[in-house]
């Protein structure tokens, strides 16, 4: 087992353990559940921990070229990213938080199957897998009186070699200063939330450098440039423990040096349920439904977050 599998693995145990053996939180200390109540615009205490474990499953055998004209029935390409995010309180009143994010990432090309992605057996020219990045993170509400608005900001660092080897693409080869402009409001009696994100990235590093295989050997083919992603998620809430919500996302990547530009618009939903009063677990479906110089696949999710 590689050292990236290894921490992977471990950051998983030191979740779960840390869930079981932490003490209760009652439901009341937050005025409900935690999905209902402690959104990502909502930051934890002073000396509390958040964790989460998100797994995203894209797959594709579709593709728009610049113009957006479409392209059917392509080798189906798969790329997991499965990111273990933790976070702790160090401010008496909600507004600071500091943490750190783990990003590993199973590729696999060449018409194989989807599920490959799970077999992390390296196979030349159709698969590649290994921790990523690793990237320091602060959360932050900048208004004292808008405690539903806040900042995650955070330093992608990349810990891996080749951005491109033997065909097969593993991550951006570079770093990624990500920040994230998070708000929600609830109505509706309670039954009702919306939720809204803006995520802005800027990829900087190397200028992308090309082997005679056409394998980006240095530098990445993302750096200078901004990505900035809106989405709108809105939500039904059943109940206080179990959530229904759909949403809508536009990723849009501006050119500021590299002379490459990219967009697309995804649409799904899904759903949240409280486990236990520590315990939460999500599931999300999006489609990708448009894009230029992008891929037109899908996305399956499924995530569990612990607030202890």
């Amino acid at each position: 087992m590689n050292l990236s599998k290894r921490i992977l693995i471990t950051g998983l145990l030191c979740l779960f353990i840390s869930t079981a053996f932490s003490q209760d939180t009652d439901e009341a200390d937050y005025g409900g559940s935690v999905i209902q109540t402690l959104t990502p615009s909502k930051l934890i205490g002073k000396g509390q921990y958040d964790f989460k474990w998100f797994n995203n499953l894209y797959t594709q055998t579709r593709a728009a070229n610049e113009n957006g004209d479409v392209t059917s029935n392509l080798d189906r390409q798969s790329f997991f990213t499965s990111t273990l995010e933790g976070y702790t309180g160090i401010s008496d009143n909600n507004r600071v938080n500091v943490g750190l994010i783990l990003e590993f990432r199973s590729n696999v090309i060449g018409d194989r199957s989807a599920l490959d992605v799970f077999s992390f057996d390296g196979e030349a020219g159709t698969a590649r897998s290994g921790l990523t990045n690793i990237a320091p993170s602060v959360k932050f509400v900048p208004f004292s009186t808008i405690n539903n608005f806040s900042i995650q900001s955070s330093v992608f660092i990349p810990i891996f070699d080749q951005e491109t080897d033997g065909g097969v693409f593993l991550d951006q080869k570079g770093f990624t200063w990500q920040n994230r402009f998070f708000f929600d409001k609830t109505f509706g009696g309670g039954d009702w939330q919306l939720f809204t994100e803006l995520n802005s990235e800027f990829n900087f590093g190397k200028d992308a450098v090309q082997d005679e295989n056409f394998d980006t050997v240095e530098g990445s083919f993302a750096n200078n440039s901004l990505r900035l992603t809106p989405g709108v998620f809105l939500s039904y809430f059943p109940s206080s423990k179990f959530t229904i919500l759909g949403l809508v996302q536009h990723s849009q990547l501006l050119d500021l040096g590299n002379e490459f530009t990219q967009d697309f618009t995804a649409v799904g939903g899904g759903a949240k349920y409280q486990l236990t009063d520590k315990l939460n677990l999500e599931a999300l479906y999006t489609n990708f439904v448009r894009g230029n110089s992008s891929g037109l696949g899908e996305t399956f999710n499924i995530g569990l977050r612990a607030v202890l």
